[in-house]
């Protein structure tokens, strides 16, 4: 085996099965803004892996430190305020994995993506899953599973969304969903299912989009 192929294989083997799936929606070589990338996991596979020409916003300080140590190109910013200075078409996909449900306007932060990107790519955990109606039907309160661990004083999601409400967005904005993925606990993608049946048994949700 080569070098370079070990390396990706290794590269591979260290990242979350969802931001896999993120990845094997990017087409080599692209231009990506990847928006709240953490420590910059996913960022990292891209360039490395898919050779993509890639940048970065990130909130926090700890998160920026961590991707530029690695030689990233990410700056700190605001997926709610800083978006609007990118131009239109700017990037080939820009990608918000996880972070939805933690802006203060999600509806402008997709009209945003879409707007910067030729495609924009999105996850986010699915208020609607089983587990979370059973646990607010029987016990009353904000439901904590795997997808949502933190208790509600503690959260830093302050918009729940469900993979219906997401879809209902979309169409409200005029955004084309190119592709659709419901996600078990692990990351992983669930058999094809229809709208109804992905948002009762998906614990997360994959988006691929286009503007209309």
């Amino acid at each position: 085996m080569k070098p370079r192929d070990l390396r990706v294989r290794r590269q591979a083997a260290k990242i979350r099965a969802d931001l896999l799936l993120i990845a094997d929606m990017v087409e080599p070589g692209a231009r990506v803004l990847d928006i709240g990338c953490g420590d910059g996991a996913l960022l990292e596979h891209l360039v490395f892996v898919k050779q993509v020409t890639g940048r970065g916003i990130e909130l926090s300080q700890e998160g920026v430190n961590a991707c530029v140590s690695q030689g990233l190109s990410v700056i700190q910013g605001d997926a709610d305020t800083d978006l609007t200075d990118y131009p239109a078409g700017a990037f080939d996909y820009a990608i918000l994995s996880q972070t939805l449900q933690a802006t203060h306007d999600p509806r402008h932060v997709l009209e945003q993506l879409v707007r910067i990107g030729r495609r924009a790519i999105v996850s986010f955990p699915n208020f609607g899953h089983w587990q979370s109606r059973l646990y607010l039907v029987f016990r009353g309160r904000r439901p904590v599973t795997d997808a949502l661990p933190a208790s509600w004083y503690e959260t830093p999601n302050i918009h729940f969304c469900t993979i219906r409400d997401f879809s209902v967005l979309c169409g409200e904005v005029g955004v084309t969903v190119e592709r659709a993925l419901s996600l078990d606990a692990r990351g992983r993608t669930a058999s094809q299912q229809s709208l109804r049946l992905a948002n009762l048994l998906g614990q997360s949700a994959l988006f691929l989009l286009r503007k209309t």
